[in-house]
């Protein structure tokens, strides 16, 4: 059981640093409203994916990916989520002049960070097939399924745990620069082109 853990764990690592879209919103909102807000979107994606993790154990994930109404249904609707975020980066770029800084695609605020991370995730059907596809092939023979999905799940969120910190803290100690409109408003179009690909990705995702 120890050796199946360690193994997992090597395995999250490797999956959780390569950069996506839960690191992206880290990183974006630590830079534009500082650590508290960035480590508040964390633990919206950590939230999600331990809602995540103990749908796997009960199964439900595993009806997700056999139905392909409810996986397009959720795709589709995280694609939306995207775009909006998106759109709403750019038209604030486009709206305000050029000394001014548009506003924030996330709101300031550490409610909104969090609901942003948990919306986020959860409608991200990839992170409900990441669990499903990933711990089975670590299970060992004879282990109870739930009880180990769980503890996978509990080394898969404290890893992003530290992940997230780290990043949120580079992330915020490099925020100052962005007082300047012009660099404010760099970050919004660059946050807007890509929530707009994971948009797109997520779009052309098959179960």
């Amino acid at each position: 059981m120890i050796t199946a853990a360690l193994a997992f764990a090597v395995a999250a690592v490797i999956v959780n640093v390569v950069p996506g879209l839960d690191t992206f919103l880290v990183l974006r909102t630590s830079a534009a409203h500082g650590r508290g807000c960035g480590l508040a979107a964390a633990l919206g994606i950590m939230t999600g994916c331990a809602v995540w993790g103990l749908a796997t154990a009960a199964g439900l994930t595993a009806l997700l990916t056999a139905s392909h109404v409810a996986y397009t249904a959720v795709r589709v609707c995280g694609a939306a989520y995207l775009v909006w975020l998106g759109a709403r980066a750019l038209w604030g770029v486009r709206r305000r002049g050029e000394d001014e800084a548009p506003e924030p695609v996330v709101a300031a605020g550490r409610r909104a960070a969090f609901r942003a991370g948990i919306g986020t995730n959860l409608l991200n059907p990839k992170a409900g097939v990441f669990y499903m596809s990933l711990v089975p092939q670590f299970m060992p023979d004879g282990a109870p399924v739930f009880g180990m999905t769980v503890l996978f799940t509990a080394i898969d969120v404290a890893e992003l745990a530290v992940w997230f910190w780290l990043v949120s803290g580079a992330a915020a100690a490099m925020g100052e620069r962005l007082r300047r409109p012009s660099l404010r408003r760099r970050l919004e179009r660059l946050s807007g082109a890509a929530f707009l690909g994971f948009a797109a990705d997520l779009l052309v995702d098959r179960p």
